[in-house]
């Protein structure tokens, strides 16, 4: 069993990193959408902020100066400036549990968004900006899967990010599509929510150009294949916790693979047709819920421990 505090950095990098490109992603959709000045930009940036928590009312003012907030303030705590501060702070504490490729990607997005030009390019080029830095965070994954020994380490790694995709994922959804949320027809705001959950052309290639909410909380809900689904996440967080408690002598299932295992048998049982006769506020929040169980699980267990639990008798 490896040490709490290389477990606790490992788990809090995949989280943040994949924060940072969240973040990113809505961002760049938000940006884009305000072009048109239409009021499928408005529902854009509404769904976005409410998303993130943000007080949707900033959407009646400057978008621009919200989402150059979003991606380079140092006073918000989710903005991807300080996801990335944090990423790389925990990367330093377990530098070598990591890869040189892991730590320098690290190191050049942490630098790109942190140096003093880093506002100039934005205001000058802010697609190409966040694009370049949604790239390095796929480099970054890509480097930590093909040089990071498969193991224990990375199994925290990538509880980090599936557990923070699952949550990101599910405020998305319910933004757009939950109970207080307005929902939307507008083809192009429904192909915007799509563009923020990474989802358009998967989607596409499933339902060809009928996009309609109901498909969109199918495929982002319950397709299996999608590595952007919620299904998909808590299959990834049940194997992860399930290959984590078999390094880990406990008697019986211990509770934080349980809770994975119940949340990941919802979604594989739960179909459109439950959804919409029950509304999709409900299941959404529950994944919301049950992430942060989880989260609170995995930290009494192999994080905050009490020191004779792993004690010999």
């Amino acid at each position: 069993m490896m040490l709490a505090r290389v477990a606790d950095s490992l788990y809090w990098m995949g989280r943040y990193v994949e924060r940072a490109e969240h973040v990113c992603r809505l961002a760049d959709v938000t940006l884009n959408a305000t072009l048109d000045r239409s009021m499928a930009a408005n529902e854009t940036a509404r769904i976005a902020l409410s998303a993130l928590g943000d007080d949707v009312t900033a959407a009646d003012s400057n978008l621009f100066e919200t989402a150059k907030d979003l991606t380079l303030g140092s006073d918000d705590a989710n903005s991807v400036r300080r996801s990335l501060a944090r990423a790389r702070e925990n990367a330093r504490q377990v530098r070598d549990q990591i890869t040189t490729e892991m730590w320098e990607r690290l190191n050049l997005l942490y630098l790109r968004v942190t140096e003093g030009g880093a506002e100039r390019t934005f205001d000058r080029q802010h697609s190409a900006f966040l694009h370049e830095v949604i790239a390095d965070l796929h480099l970054f994954k890509g480097a930590a899967d093909a040089t990071m020994s498969h193991g224990e380490g990375w199994r925290f790694l990538m509880l980090g990010v599936y557990i923070e995709r699952a949550q990101l994922i599910a405020r998305l959804l319910r933004a757009a599509f939950g109970d207080g949320a307005t929902p939307t027809g507008d083809h192009v705001t429904l192909m915007n929510v799509l563009r923020m959950g990474c989802a358009l052309e998967p989607y596409l290639r499933t339902y060809t150009a009928e996009i309609e909410p109901k498909h969109i909380l199918d495929f982002l809900l319950f397709d299996e294949d999608f590595p952007r689904s919620i299904r998909f996440a808590t299959a990834r967080i049940e194997e992860s916790m399930a290959d984590i408690a078999s390094h880990v002598a406990f008697g019986g299932r211990g509770r934080p693979e349980r809770l994975a295992g119940r949340l990941s048998s919802r979604l594989e049982f739960t179909d459109l047709e439950e959804l919409e006769a029950n509304g999709a506020a409900a299941l959404l929040a529950s994944v919301v819920a049950d992430c942060g169980r989880i989260h609170e699980a995995l930290y009494q267990t192999f994080v905050a421990y009490p020191l004779e639990m792993r004690l010999p008798a």
